[in-house]
């Protein structure tokens, strides 16, 4: 058995004035190859998300990584580092030097898996659907700042922002901009249910909830930049992930990825003579917990920054994550440009007495009952574990009088969205690889957490970091940002975790299967082939 790390390359830049389709690379045996993927990732259609395959409706890890490998964007994250490349598109650009007019030119010959040409048509129809949704489940935040799309010709598509965003190629990579066909996709809804409508490079050929699999297939009318390296790909989704690490050892599965254990991890990375090889990876995947500021209690600042002073990060990724993650102080991860310890710099060490001393100046009477809530099933089951040390960690203090309760994520999403919860975590796989992806989905307005928090300062930095095609010449105004978050403390950040994959050692292209993003991208995986 063979452990390898694979560092990504640093996260540095932004799009460069114009984008020119990369051509396909690298030699993949076994094309026509079944590779069957294991993951603890539950979709699921519900009374309050029907449409969990709906690219307008849906904004988490899990579908994203079913959309990016069935529907096309202009625009893609490349196989590694982080300026996106041409994809349903053979050229971008912005237009003007104010970063606020963006034209793409479509390729030729592009169509949908159904048979139907893909037009600028639809790409228009796509993100308007999206934007006239909004969706609460939904990525139309990440669209907000687009004023009007045109398509002045059958190939040629316009996009007119509000404000300059030099941002907005990479927000074009991500699943909210997925080009739907408008033929299929209802305009003033959602189409429920499991089915998929796309270009991408592969196809949805069934999708089984009841029975936890779901099986993509190569689509044969795909035209774009990527090579895909197998002819079908089997998801299967398991209850938790002992069950998925049986099924890898006893070659059921060939590949896990979410969710492993920090124990699996080690294990499975240890162990000599095996045929199952681990790849770890950097991430830049955060956790971290939210408070509802219009709560009677999470509401108050004294309680959320005595919390901040009481948590010990080192204590969770060494006893709950084994190390398979860092403490994290800021909400944008380390690796990014800007990055700021933000909560180090202002709480420092843990430190009881100070955050006694918070509470006795607010008049707060201890201990402080407040009840935290987490998804049981979204995150793997070493989540309980987590938030059972921050329970005890609070109690500890004799400041706090802490509970802790999980639900699962297709009642979890939908009602921390309604801020219902106290205080609860959630955790961020970045929709692209830019300080600003990690502060706008939270702070902005509109933002995904739905959340009521406000500061005026950063409703001015945010769209100012925006208008810099240079992130160095932001980088004052989002360490600012980040300073702001900590003074709050409307979130608290609490981990960055790395990436890692399982695979059997006949499984080529494992290195390259999970990008920046944390996208898992499924036409990389092939088989050996012998000789």
């Amino acid at each position: 058995m063979n452990r390898k790390i694979l560092v990504l390359p640093a996260v540095v830049g932004l799009l460069a004035p114009a984008l020119v389709a990369c051509g396909n690379d690298g030699a993949g045996g076994g094309e026509g190859a079944t590779v069957v993927v294991g993951t603890t990732d539950r979709i699921e259609a519900t009374e309050d998300a029907p449409a969990p395959l709906d690219p307008a409706a849906a904004y988490d890890v899990s579908t994203w990584n079913i959309f990016r490998n069935t529907f096309q964007t202009l625009l893609r994250l490349p196989r590694s580092g982080t300026e996106p490349e041409a994809e349903a598109a053979k050229e971008c650009e912005f237009t003007d030097r104010r970063s606020a007019q963006y034209r793409c030119t479509l390729r030729e010959g592009l169509t949908f898996s159904n048979g139907h040409s893909l037009t600028a048509e639809d790409v228009v129809f796509s993100i308007d659907r999206v934007l006239e949704l909004e969706d609460p489940s939904g990525p139309s935040s990440l669209l907000s700042n687009l004023d009007r799309v045109e398509a002045p010709s059958e190939h040629e598509v316009v996009f007119h922002l509000k404000t300059p965003d030099a941002t907005f190629p990479h927000k074009l990579a991500t699943p909210a901009a997925a080009i739907v066909d408008s033929e299929v996709y209802p305009a003033d809804g959602v189409r429920e249910g499991y089915e998929i409508t796309g270009s991408g490079p592969y196809v949805v050929e069934s999708f089984d909830p009841d029975k936890g699999t779901a099986v993509l297939v190569r689509n044969e009318r795909y035209t774009g930049g990527l090579e895909v390296k197998n002819g079908r790909v089997e998801l299967r989704f398991f209850e938790d992930s002992e069950a998925m690490e049986k099924a890898l050892r006893d070659g059921d599965i060939d590949v896990m990825n979410r969710s492993m254990s920090p124990e699996q991890i080690a294990r499975l990375s240890s162990e000599k003579g095996s045929d199952i090889d681990v790849v770890e990876m950097s991430g830049q995947e955060i956790r971290y917990l939210v408070f509802n500021t219009d709560d009677p209690v999470a509401g108050r600042e004294a309680v959320r920054k005595a919390i901040a002073r009481i948590v010990n990060r080192g204590e969770l990724v060494r006893d709950v994550y084994q190390r398979t993650a860092e403490p994290l102080y800021s909400m944008v991860p380390v690796g990014l440009t800007s990055h700021s310890n933000s909560f180090f710099n202002t709480y420092g060490e843990p430190d009881v007495k100070a955050a006694r001393a918070l509470l006795e100046e607010a008049d707060i009477s201890t201990p402080v009952r407040v009840r935290f809530t987490y998804t049981s099933d979204h995150y793997g089951e070493v989540t309980a574990e987590e938030f059972k040390v921050l329970v005890k960690q609070l109690n500890a203090s004799g400041l706090f009088d802490a509970t802790a309760e999980g639900v699962p994520w297709k009642t979890y999403r939908p009602t921390a969205a309604e801020q219902k919860y106290q205080v609860y975590g959630m955790g961020w796989f970045p929709d692209f690889p830019d300080p600003e992806n990690f502060l706008a989905p939270f702070f902005a307005e509109d933002n995904f957490l739905g959340a009521t928090y406000k500061n005026e300062e950063l409703l001015k930095i945010i769209p100012r970091t925006r208008t810099k095609a240079d992130r160095e010449a932001a980088i004052e105004d989002l360490v600012r940002a980040q300073d702001i978050v900590a003074e709050d403390v409307p979130v608290l950040p609490l981990w960055q975790g790395k990436q890692y994959i399982a695979a059997r050692e006949d499984v080529t292209g494992v290195e390259w299967a999970l990008n920046s993003s944390a996208v898992l991208q499924l036409w990389e995986l092939g088989r050996a082939t012998e000789g």
